[in-house]
């Protein structure tokens, strides 16, 4: 058998010419991208768009040899990494219409991350706003007005849809029950944390400055209803109804059926009307404050805004302008 043996300089050029073949054929992305360009800058003979083909191609062959590069020495080819990353998008981000299951709420919502596998609904009311911020309870006026810590301010709340005897007038005396109610808001409430609901039927806030609302306890108690529910307080309607007025004259009948609180029949004598005003007429009230205008009825709400460190009052009202001439009676008396 006998052996071609080629001229060393004709062996070199076959192996240079074999070896930009193996590699144009690799990288042929770049490999057309040179052709084109060269076939441009032959061919086309307006210097302005010859150049701007030439760039084009350049950049296009760029591009499209890098990813091929990269996909051909990582192992995967171009199709296959774009469906990894539409894999990824798949399980990042998933379809609008999988649910959570029970379960997994429930775990959610179990203290420290303990799963429950076997769930139950609580039968506790909850306010509208299951996300709604707490406030800490400052201080208990009486059972159905107290006063929040909002955002760094004290802010006095007047309950919706309940009314309790009488216990903060100083010269009057304090209605049945009273004490009692008071005392239950004060221990159920003080230096609690605690969510505060409005209602858009009664408005904001009340002629008196004071903010109206629900109080919602911590385990989701309607404070308002539970205030009626075990007698200590009645429904109360003012003007408008409000959004749990049905919920709270049930509970104010059931209230009355099982003989709780106020209703029970040994309380009050059966009386469960509210203290008379005195003989000699209306307990009027004002404030000391040099800047106060008005004097308040004692069928006027109003004096209780008033701090308490100024507060005076008086027998009757010629007594009241005796001393306080330049007074405009706030509302008159009912």
């Amino acid at each position: 058998m006998k052996i071609i043996q080629l001229p060393k300089n004709k062996f070199l050029k076959v192996l240079s010419v074999s070896l930009l073949g193996i590699i144009g054929l690799i990288l042929w992305p770049f490999t057309v991208g040179g052709l084109i360009v060269f076939q441009v800058n032959k061919r086309i003979k307006l210097r302005r768009l010859r150049l701007g083909l030439i760039i084009v191609v350049s950049i296009a062959g760029i591009l499209f040899g890098s990813v091929w590069t990269w996909a051909l020495f990582s192992g995967s080819s171009p199709v296959t990494v774009t469906e990894k990353v539409a894999e990824e998008n798949i399980i990042l981000d998933p379809s609008p219409t999988e649910s959570v299951s029970p379960n997994n709420r429930e775990s959610d919502a179990s203290p420290q991350g303990t799963t429950n596998s076997n769930p139950k609904v609580s039968t506790k009311s909850t306010p509208s706003s299951s996300s709604a911020p707490t406030y800490q309870v400052v201080k208990v006026v009486d059972g159905d007005t107290l006063d929040l810590s909002i955002n760094g301010k004290t802010e006095r709340i007047r309950l919706i849809g309940i009314n309790t005897p009488e216990t903060v007038d100083p010269r009057k005396p304090v209605e049945c029950f009273g004490i009692e109610a008071s005392n239950k808001a004060k221990a159920t409430l003080s230096g609690k944390y605690v969510s505060l609901e409005k209602d858009a039927s009664q408005g904001d806030r009340d002629k008196y400055g004071r903010l109206l609302g629900y109080i919602f306890l911590a385990d989701g108690t309607n404070f308002n209803k539970m205030m009626i529910q075990q007698g200590y307080a009645y429904e109360y309607t003012h003007g408008t109804p409000y959004r749990y007025q049905v919920e709270f004259k049930k509970a104010q009948q059931e209230a009355q059926v099982a003989k709780a609180g106020l209703w029970a029949s040994d309380v009050c004598d059966g009386n469960l009307s509210p203290t008379p005003a005195p003989v000699n007429g209306h307990i009027f009230y004002l404030s000391t404050y040099y800047s106060a205008k008005y004097y308040y009825c004692d069928t006027d709400e109003g004096w209780k805004s008033l701090s308490t460190q100024y507060l005076k009052s008086y027998p009757s009202e010629s007594a009241l302008l005796k001393d306080y001439p330049n007074r405009t009676l706030h509302e008159a008396c009912r």
